[in-house]
């Protein structure tokens, strides 16, 4: 009963997103694609996806760090890279990916259409959006909103921002949480709200506003943009939480576990020291190591239709958790730190003893 309420759900989706596209041919020539739709409502995506060859995956191409068109045309960002661990999971092949771009107002209708296999864009997880959108994986960036102000205002903190004129993006969450914050702790913050994102930011670069709100992923990827990034800096403070996590589909609880089993593999290379320049490809005597890559022991992947050594080929073609977030959000991306004692550490970055201190980045044990 509760697959078959999925499907419906899933036709009823598809059918209001179809609706939509007719008045918009570009978007509906964006998620063209092999009719599979009939397999993966019989809980057989994994089996599509092989019979296809490629992972359908909605993200974005304009967010430096997540999801952008890199110096060589390419899809690049930390997203992205998570759509490509599971191609290289599923299909051996981590280029066997096909990016559809969607907007912020598209993401809960993409998804729920069955469309896509993944969605992988800054997603913030929450109740309404878990019940309604689909099913989400492990949360792979803990986000939070914050302010991103010029430095030569000399202030250190979110709450000397009284009276501020602060730039953000209207009829959002963001606009929300602003008021909420401002009203909270009586600062009277002038919010100048915009239409779209690029507005709000161009408001701020031009000097109309003394502040620009929204996550922290976003401010740190508006600030690599500016002509001179270190004219400005993102506060410390963080406002919201916006815990961001892949989604996938509802009713397919296999290509649900495939996707959590490849976020574990790249959480858990990291932890165990494995990366992209030395997976084992023969028994290394550490029986954790042993099971993850597939030379001893099994976790669960051929279970769910996954070859044994499929982490093999992630990590090769991937790179660990730590390798994804340095090349595109840390020291070689768009500069966001990731201390021991942060959120998007390991939660094995601290001793037992310390754990509280340690970070949130945490999967469940592959045994």
């Amino acid at each position: 009963m509760k697959r078959l309420m999925a499907a419906a759900v899933a036709i009823l989706a598809l059918a209001a997103l179809l609706a939509c596209a007719q008045g918009s041919p570009e978007r509906a020539d964006s998620l063209s694609q092999p009719d599979d739709s009939a397999a993966a409502e019989r809980g057989s995506r994994l089996e599509a996806v092989k019979a296809r060859g490629h992972v359908v995956c909605a993200s974005n191409n304009s967010l430096p760090g997540f999801g952008f068109i890199d110096d060589n045309g390419n899809n690049a960002g930390f997203d992205i890279a998570l759509c490509r661990a599971v191609a290289a999971a599923v299909l051996g092949d981590a280029d066997a990916i096909q990016i559809v771009p969607v907007n912020a107002t598209e993401m809960g209708a993409t998804v729920q259409s069955g469309d896509v296999d993944l969605l992988v864009r800054t997603v913030t997880r929450s109740s309404s959006r878990d019940a309604q959108w689909g099913n989400f994986s492990y949360t792979m960036y803990y986000d939070g909103q914050g302010f991103l102000i010029r430095k030569d205002l000399g202030i250190s903190g979110a709450l000397e921002l009284e009276g501020a004129a602060v730039c953000v993006t209207v009829g959002t969450t963001t606009e929300l949480n602003l008021q909420d914050f401002s009203n909270q702790h009586g600062l009277g913050i002038q919010a100048l709200t915009f239409e779209k994102t690029d507005a709000a930011v161009e408001a701020y670069r031009s000097g109309q506003c003394d502040a620009f709100t929204t996550d922290h992923s976003g401010l740190y990827a508006v600030r690599s943009s500016l002509p001179n990034p270190d004219d400005h800096i993102v506060l410390p403070d963080t406002i919201s939480e916006e815990p961001l996590a892949p989604v996938v589909p509802h009713g397919d609880e296999n290509w649900y576990d495939v996707v959590n089993l490849t976020m574990s593999m790249l959480i858990y290379a990291e932890a165990y020291g494995i990366d992209s320049s030395n997976v084992p490809t023969a028994v290394t005597g550490n029986s954790k190591v042993d099971r993850l890559f597939g030379l001893e022991g099994s976790f669960g992947q051929e279970a769910v239709g996954l070859s044994r050594a499929a982490a093999q080929d992630v990590i090769r073609s991937v790179g660990n958790y730590a390798e994804i977030y340095r090349r595109t959000l840390g020291d070689d991306g768009i500069g966001i730190a990731r201390e021991d004692n942060t959120r998007n550490a390991l939660w094995s970055a601290a001793p037992c003893a310390d754990c509280p201190k340690g970070g949130q980045i945490y999967a469940a044990p592959l045994r």
